[in-house]
C-alpha cells in the first residue's frame, strides 16, 4: 500500500511539473538530484563538471516532460536524459573509444584473452575502488560505470555512445585490466 501511495505521489507532482508548477519541479528535484548527481559523477570523473551536467539535463527534463508516457518509472525516464547529458559532454571533450572493429588480429586475440579477466578478482574496499574508478581513462570510465554501476547491457552502452558492442565489451574488458593495475599500484 505504502508503495501505491508513493508511486500516485510522483504521478501528482509529475502532472504539476507539465503545468509548469515551479515548488512541483523543486519537488523532483529533492526526490532524483543526489542519485543523478552521482551518475553524473561516475561519468565525469569531475564535481563541477557533474554539477554542470546536472543541471542541464533537469532544465532538459523539465522542458520536456510532457513526453513522460508513465510506460516506465518516472526515475528511469530521468536517468536516461541524465545519462546522455553526460555523454554529451564528454563527447564535446572529445572523449575517445578504441574501435576494435579496426584493429589488427593480434591485437585481437589480446582483447579476447582480456575478456577472461574474472570481475569477481574485484574485491578490495568500496573506497579504494571509487578512488581507482576515477583514475580510469574516460572511454574506459563511461562504459565500466555504464555496465556495472548503472546496470546498462553492452548493446545499450554502444546505442548511447554510439559505437560498436563489440567497442562497448572491449573497453569494458580494458577498464577492468586497468582498474586492477591502478589498485595494485596503490595498494
Amino acid at each position: 500500500m505504502e508503495n501505491q501511495d508513493y508511486l500516485q505521489k510522483i504521478k501528482m507532482v509529475i502532472e504539476r511539473c507539465i503545468l509548469g508548477d515551479r515548488k512541483a519541479q523543486y519537488q523532483v528535484y529533492e526526490m532524483y538530484s543526489k542519485a543523478m548527481f552521482n551518475i553524473c559523477v561516475r561519468i565525469t570523473n569531475n564535481l563541477e563538471e557533474a554539477e554542470d551536467v546536472l543541471q542541464e539535463a533537469f532544465v532538459s527534463a523539465f522542458r520536456n516532460i510532457k513526453s513522460f508516457k508513465g510506460e516506465g518509472s518516472f526515475g528511469a525516464w530521468l536517468k536516461k536524459i541524465v545519462v546522455n547529458h553526460a555523454i554529451n559532454h564528454l563527447r564535446k571533450k572529445k572523449l575517445q573509444f578504441v574501435d576494435i572493429d579496426n584493429l589488427a588480429e593480434g591485437a585481437m586475440n589480446k582483447t579476447i584473452e582480456e575478456e577472461k579477466i574474472d570481475e569477481r578478482e574485484i574485491t578490495l574496499e568500496v573506497g579504494k575502488i571509487r578512488r581507482a574508478i576515477r583514475l580510469l581513462p574516460d572511454g574506459y570510465r563511461v562504459v565500466f560505470s555504464l555496465y556495472l554501476l548503472e546496470g546498462y547491457d553492452h548493446k545499450e552502452i554502444s546505442e548511447i555512445l554510439n559505437i560498436s558492442e563489440s567497442t562497448s565489451k572491449s573497453q569494458f574488458n580494458r577498464a577492468k585490466k586497468k582498474l586492477k593495475e591502478i589498485m595494485l599500484e596503490n595498494g
